[in-house]
Parts: structure tokens; C-alpha cells; sequence
């Protein structure tokens, strides 16, 4: 049966003020009316109520908490006679607005500028396209607002693939993390994981910051990854694909496995089913190389390629032509 790992029950949240600040480089926003509105927030319930959109250009149909206006919607309103135009800048205060975003270098209308001051809401200015300006947004919400847990292991980039290798404390998860980094594979985040669900079907790992670029390894104690093997040897964050799961197995038991494991294992996080394979450790196993081995099968599979069902297929061929 498989696990089950489900995000916190708390709404994540990031105000306005946060956003502008983390957004204002790279969109060249300005703040020109409602500085009163910083403290605004945007919650991660709209994932939750489909009624509810975040952020996207100016729509009186679905209100979005943030209304984006480019050259269409100004062209729109300085078309409009003075009394309508009064009635639709007021439509767009609704209770949930949380700031207006005029793009594309506009002017901004002064009953705009003069609402949002009396009203408390933030109002940005950009010369970034429309378009642009709502897909980055968007992007930054979908990774601040994500629904997220935690995870004990170690998760790397092995052969530009995201892979979280968990095990009881002590089994060597460390050991093999080094290994594998000396093999030119990418660490992310040791001991502790933050898992984000960016999109319905997508998991991002992150590691937090107070342990970025360290990995700690019993006898030697921590290590500076970034310092040691250079700055390709780790990765900020990286789309979780696989997880393998090390498992301390005794020579009886190791003796006993399903040699032909036909069908495949997952886990959810976060109520996304991600593959997982299960190796056994045990003296002698070059555990770095199955690692790899196992991400190289799970490519194959994700194009139809199974070797195992290949295998089975040739043999139940070779014994009907004998038969």
C-alpha cells in the first residue's frame, strides 16, 4: 500500500508589500498610489475555490485580487463617457482587490490614482508587457503559495533527474550522497527537504536555508559541498521524479527478493503518486551505481522502454516456439 504524505493545514500566505519587493527588480514595477495597502494579503485558498483567481488582466466577470491593466483595458476606459466611467472604476474595488497593476509604461487615469489612495490599495506601474507581467506573477505564486511539506533524506540531481533517497538513520543515505556528487550528480538539500506542490502534478524540492550546501557525513562532520566540489555540484531546487528507498536486508533476506518485480511502487506526496524503488543494502554493493542505474530505468520507462517485461515476454516466446 502506498504512503501518503500530506502538506500543512495552515493557508500559506505573502502580502503585497513581500511581492513588490521580491518582484520589483526583474519587473520594474513602481509603487505610485495606496502604499497603505502593503500589508494585503494573498492566501493560497484560491487553489482551494476555483472561483477565486489570484491574479490576471482586468475582468468584472471573476474578479481577480490582483487586476492587471494593459493597452487594451486603458483603451477601454478612456473610451468610456465620465459617469461610466466612474461606475466601472468602482466596480473594480471589490472587497477581495488586493492591488491594480498598470503595465506597459500607460499612463495611469487620475480617478485610478485618486481611488486606490482613498481606498487603501496598492497600485504598481511597469513597463513590462501585460502578458508578461500576469505569467510571472503567476509563477511566483504558484511557488510561495504551493502547499508544502517536509521529508527526512537526501535529495540530489542524479543525471539531470530530481531523486529523494530516504532509509532508517545511519543506513548510509550520506555516504551515498557524496559518492554520487563525486560523480559529477548535483546535491540539493541533506537531512531535511522541503517539498512544494507547485502545479495538480508536480513536486519541487528546496532545501532549507540554514542547511544550504552542507551535507554531514558520520566520521568527517559537515561538509561545504559548494566549497569542496564547486559551484555545479549543487542545485537550488529540482522537480522531485523519483524516490529510492534504501533498505538494510540480511543475506536470508536479500535471498528471498522478487528478482522480477514486475509492478511498480509508488508513493504520494502531496497527493502526487511519485515512482519508488527499494534497494537493498547489503556488503559489497556499489550503491552509487544502482542509484544511477535506476534513474537510467525510470527514463526508459517513462518512453514505454521496460527491460524487465522485455525479458519476460523473450522467455515465455523462446518457450511456445519450443513447445
Amino acid at each position: 500500500m502506498a504512503t501518503r504524505i500530506s502538506g500543512d493545514a495552515h493557508l500559506r500566505q505573502v502580502s503585497v508589500e513581500r511581492l513588490f519587493d521580491d518582484l520589483r527588480e526583474r519587473t520594474g514595477m513602481l509603487w505610485v498610489a495606496g502604499r497603505q495597502g502593503g500589508s494585503r494579503v494573498l492566501t493560497s485558498e484560491a487553489s482551494q475555490k476555483p472561483t477565486i483567481g489570484l491574479v490576471g488582466h482586468m475582468n468584472f466577470i471573476h474578479p481577480f485580487r490582483m487586476q492587471i491593466m494593459g493597452a487594451a483595458e486603458l483603451a477601454y476606459l478612456r473610451a468610456l463617457p465620465q459617469s461610466e466611467l466612474d461606475h466601472t472604476v468602482e466596480r473594480l474595488f471589490i472587497q477581495d482587490l488586493v492591488a491594480i497593476i498598470v503595465a506597459n509604461n500607460e499612463v495611469v487615469p487620475d480617478l485610478l490614482l485618486a481611488q486606490c489612495n482613498a481606498r487603501h490599495v496598492a497600485l504598481f506601474t511597469s513597463p513590462q508587457p501585460s502578458p508578461h507581467l500576469a505569467d510571472v506573477i503567476r509563477l511566483y505564486l504558484s511557488r510561495v503559495l504551493a502547499e508544502n511539506t517536509a521529508l527526512h533524506g537526501v535529495f540530489l540531481d542524479v543525471l539531470e533527474m530530481g531523486v529523494l533517497i530516504t532509509g532508517a538513520s545511519a543506513i548510509g543515505k550520506s555516504e551515498l550522497a557524496l559518492e554520487l556528487i563525486s560523480r559529477g550528480n548535483g546535491l540539493v538539500a541533506d537531512d531535511i527537504v522541503e517539498l512544494y506542490r507547485i502545479s495538480p502534478d508536480t513536486i519541487e524540492a528546496r532545501c532549507p536555508e540554514v542547511l544550504r550546501d552542507f551535507l554531514e557525513v558520520r566520521g568527517i562532520g559537515v561538509l561545504n559541498i559548494r566549497t569542496i566540489f564547486g559551484e555545479t555540484a549543487v542545485r537550488p531546487r529540482k522537480l522531485l521524479k523519483l524516490i529510492v528507498h534504501l533498505e538494510d536486508h540480511s543475506n536470508e533476506a536479500f535471498s528471498e527478493l522478487d528478482r522480477l518485480k514486475v509492478d511498480a511502487t509508488y508513493q504520494e506526496v502531496l497527493g502526487v503518486p511519485i515512482r519508488k524503488v527499494t534497494i537493498p543494502v547489503a556488503a559489497g554493493r556499489n550503491l552509487a551505481v544502482l542509484v544511477e542505474a535506476a534513474v537510467r530505468n525510470f527514463v526508459l520507462n517513462q518512453r514505454g522502454i521496460d527491460s524487465t517485461k522485455e525479458f519476460i515476454e523473450r522467455q515465455q516466446k523462446l518457450m511456445e516456439d519450443g513447445a
